[in-house]
């Protein structure tokens, strides 16, 4: 490797070019992949590896304008992050926050806790041990089990000291009450009451937002444009980390350790085609944010970390496209790639209607975790399915009881929302179909010929199945069959909204990192989507809110631990 004058965001652009995916000439060495025939596929992953990992930049110590010092230094302003940092303000530990951009990271509202004060006034108790190996089979046991304990044993506590923060700004906590035993995809999923939220949610100031403000009343501020360039590391040790600036190189020492709350890598089209291909199969619709670039990921590869073995991304059944639009990324005349949508999602994609592929066919129970049907949609035609229902829409949809957020459209129609205008309102109009007739919707949908005869016979089959109220098909359950037999009609084509990447760095129940051999890398901490050891394959949608939860409480958890505030 030679030295350069890093530009670290020109480092990372390389690394995102189109086409073939190579890195640009006169970016770092390595980073292209091998032009030789690979022999196996042992070395074909090797390959792939190296591919979008890149070597790790040089950094020229003549180019260093600044070296600060701290105890705690975070790295990313995102949900993890600004946990940590008010914690560590709470806690009278010196800290550092370093944000690549101008402004906190997205807040997501919704976090999952169990047997807090407030989840115990509307719901039984959890069973923690349950939840624990109800997990582990999500993950098909590609989990540490000590490190989802630490969120299961510390969530209340973080939930706790949460809400007194947002009350004083004006939010109010709502816990959503579940049933436990939840009937979808014809048996039962365990469903337990965790989901914490402060309303009004997605309206300003949220949870970020406020956490600025209230480290900012103790005198931090938080290091905007700082963009990470590499993590200092000898060995096994870190000791802080390289930024690129507006001035320039800064270096920031941290005495107690580095937390990397970076996000995961759902904005990097090359690490999602070379580490879950099966994404691009079955999305249509991006709904992340485009922090998420996996570069943290990568800095904690090159300073000794592993990653977890399997890809574990989250999808929901709502990226609403246009007839004949396919899944997978398509590539803009500057290079740039990304998925066709034009609307992140359109959230009665979620509803358990009747789904057919471009065929005209019914392939799958449609009551189903939002990822599972995009998962079934991927090996049809196109990777994407088209939903149907009919001018009795609302009554169906209170009928469904969908949870998590896909009764965000559930709650708007029991307010007495209008269907159309609800799918106004979510952006749905230009991508749904509306007609007077099945056979005037079905050719605004695309399908003709015989697969227009196949939609028909699917729709007819589909009612008699709904009058029987027994899915002699794919075992529906009955409350979530509906007949298609009043105008107006309504139809739309989908795939799958890809939100963010829940596997990452492997880490210890303290959220140390670890490397190959589990050794831990003295210094070096990361929380949230950028860590692993809880998720595989997939993320356990009727386990609601548990992924914000446990990135946060993995953020308080390392501030804790660094100010010695953890027994």
């Amino acid at each position: 490797m030679s030295e350069t004058n890093l530009s670290r965001r020109g480092f990372l652009q390389g690394s995102l070019m189109a086409g073939a995916g190579m890195l640009a000439a006169g970016a770092l060495s390595g980073c292209a992949p091998k032009a030789q025939a690979v022999p196996h596929p042992e070395a074909a992953a090797e390959q792939a590896h190296s591919y979008w990992l890149g070597e790790e930049p040089v950094v020229n110590e003549k180019d260093i304008v600044e070296t600060r010092n701290t105890d705690f230094l975070i790295i990313g302003a995102g949900n993890a992050g600004m946990v940590a940092a008010a914690t560590a303000s709470d806690l009278g530990l010196d800290f550092i926050v370093a944000e690549k951009e101008g402004c906190v990271g997205d807040t997501r509202e919704y976090l999952g806790a169990i047997n807090t004060k407030y989840s115990l006034e509307v719901a039984d108790p959890v069973d923690e041990m349950k939840l624990l190996n109800e997990l582990t089979r999500y993950a098909s046991g590609r989990v540490d089990q000590r490190v989802i304990k630490t969120w299961l044993k510390e969530g209340k506590e973080l939930v706790e000291w949460l809400t007194p923060l947002m009350e004083a700004q004006g939010k109010e906590l709502v816990v959503t009450p579940m049933e436990a035993d939840h009937p979808a995809g014809g048996t039962y999923y365990f469903a337990p009451t965790i989901e914490h939220a402060y309303y009004p949610t997605y309206e300003y100031p949220m949870r970020n937002d406020i956490l600025e403000w209230h480290i900012q009343e103790a005198g931090h501020e938080i290091s905007y444009h700082y963009d990470l360039v590499k993590l200092d590391h000898d060995g096994t040790k870190v000791t802080g980390a390289v930024f690129s600036t507006p001035e320039g190189l800064v270096r920031v020492n941290a005495a107690k350790g580095t937390l990397l709350a970076t996000g995961g890598y759902a904005a990097n089209p090359e690490m999602v085609r070379a580490i879950q291909p099966f994404v691009p199969a079955c999305c249509t619709a991006a709904s992340y944010s485009l922090r998420c670039d996996g570069y943290g990921l990568r800095a904690g590869l090159w300073a000794g970390g592993v990653k977890d073995v399997n890809g574990a991304p989250v999808i929901f059944d709502r990226g609403a496209v246009l007839p004949g639009v396919d899944c997978g990324y398509v590539t803009d005349a500057d290079g740039t790639q990304h998925f066709p949508a034009t609307h992140y999602q359109v959230n009665i994609g979620s509803q358990p209607f009747l789904k057919v592929n471009r065929k005209g066919e019914r392939f799958v129970n449609e009551s189903l975790p939002y990822d599972t049907l995009c998962n079934a949609a991927s090996i049809q035609p196109g990777g994407v399915w088209c939903q149907i229902f009919d001018g009795n829409a609302v009554e169906d949809i209170l009928r469904f009881g969908t949870t998590g957020c896909a009764s965000y459209t559930t709650a708007f129609l029991q307010m007495g929302m209008p269907l159309d205008d609800f799918i106004g309102m979510d952006g749905g109009w230009g991508m749904m179909q509306k007609a007077d007739s099945l056979d005037e919707l079905a050719a605004l949908l695309g399908f003709e010929g015989e697969d227009k005869q196949q939609l028909m016979d699917t729709i007819a089959h589909y009612n008699q199945l709904a009058e029987q109220g027994v899915d002699t098909d794919f075992g529906k359950e009955p409350h979530r069959l509906s007949k298609i037999i009043e105008p107006p009609f309504y139809g739309c084509w989908f795939g799958g909204a890809l939100l963010t990447t829940i596997d990452g760095l492997r880490i210890n129940q303290d959220m140390q990192m670890v490397t190959a051999d589990n050794q831990v890398i003295e210094g070096l901490y990361a929380a949230g989507d950028v860590s692993g050891c809880f998720f595989s394959d997939n993320y356990p949608e009727y386990i609601v809110a548990c992924a914000c939860g446990r990135t946060c409480t993995e953020g308080r958890h390392v501030a804790r631990l660094l100010a010695g505030d953890l027994d």
